[in-house]
């Protein structure tokens, strides 16, 4: 029979999981009702009895070691799992928090007007939502499940592609009246301003998304290295909305504005940008049956998306 691991140890190691999630330890002692000085003697503890250190200690922050890094990724499932049996040999519904980190305008324009369909269907399960762009690098212990739009995978994670997402030049038909030209072609671009959203997509450059567009219909020769500059989505298109100028607008997030005539399409020509939406996860974090409840009803509300409304000819 193999050596046992001694009691205290097993301890030590679920304060390690909830310190290596929060990457704090004074988060990790609120969390266990402990002093930060208790968390900081647990772990110094656990770290001399396994011989090599967890943490890169810095003044303001923490960092997870190698080491520290291949423990949480082997001990943090097999706590869920464990969470995951009382829980079943306990019964009752689904509940519990789900932590949810999402591109800010997928979740305000996509997720947040669904959220009352999941609120229904698992009414004790809560989400805590937050909202980044792809500029903040995503760290397992973070979150649960992150949206993002990338080239359909994250090196370190697994992936579940929800769709596939299309872009397209938009502009106010106030300010296509006010200026008195015509913008029949993207030569025509050159009379008007251009509008920019720097964080596009994963590792996207700050001109990247028009620059996409415009090599995807042999027009790379056109100047839009211009205008202004955002880092959401949405306050792009909120600039085009008001008259400042055009923009390129998503597929999945300008259907409302195309609907109601705020915005409309100049050249009526629509490229797929080789990104997708994606749910990106830790390995064995759909073990958990919230995490795999919320993940799968989210795949099934991007396969009822209306395709009707999405699709129009180039």
């Amino acid at each position: 029979m193999g050596a046992t691991t001694p009691a205290q140890i097993h301890a030590r190691l679920k304060v390690f999981v909830i310190a290596a999630r929060s990457l704090s330890f004074t988060e990790a002692g609120e969390s266990l009702c402990i002093t930060t000085a208790a968390v900081s003697q647990q772990i110094k503890a656990l770290e001399e009895w396994l011989g090599f250190k967890l943490f890169q200690r810095f003044s303001r922050r923490l960092e997870l070691t190698e080491e520290g890094e291949r423990l949480l990724a082997t001990v943090s499932p097999a706590y869920a799992n464990v969470d995951l049996a009382i829980h079943r040999l306990r019964g009752g519904p689904l509940s519990g928090i789900v932590r949810i980190r999402s591109l800010p305008s997928f979740l305000g324009i996509w997720l947040v007007p669904r959220l009352p369909l999941l609120m229904q269907q698992y009414p004790h399960i809560e989400l805590s939502l937050e909202a980044e762009d792809s500029a903040h690098s995503l760290r397992e212990g973070e979150f649960d499940i992150a949206i993002d739009l990338n080239d359909g995978g994250m090196p370190g994670f697994q992936s579940t592609v929800l769709m596939q997402e299309a872009i397209f030049p938009v502009i106010s038909p106030k300010l296509l009246a006010a200026t008195g030209r015509p913008l029949a072609s993207v030569d025509d671009l050159q009379h008007f301003p251009v509008l920019h959203d720097v964080t596009a997509w994963r590792g996207s450059e700050p001109y990247g998304e028009w620059e996409s567009y415009l090599r995807a219909i042999d027009a790379a020769h056109v100047d839009v290295r211009r205008g202004y500059m955002f880092n959401r989505h949405q306050a792009t298109i909120d600039a085009a909305k008001v008259g400042m100028g055009v923009a390129i607008a998503r597929q999945r997030l300008t259907l409302d504005e195309l609907a109601s005539g705020l915005l409309i399409e100049p050249f009526g020509k629509r490229v797929m940008t080789g990104k997708s939406y994606c749910l990106v996860y830790a390995a064995g974090a759909l073990d958990d049956r919230r995490g795999a409840a919320v993940h799968n009803w989210l795949v099934e509300q991007s396969q009822g998306e209306d395709m009707a409304r999405l699709v129009q000819a180039s």
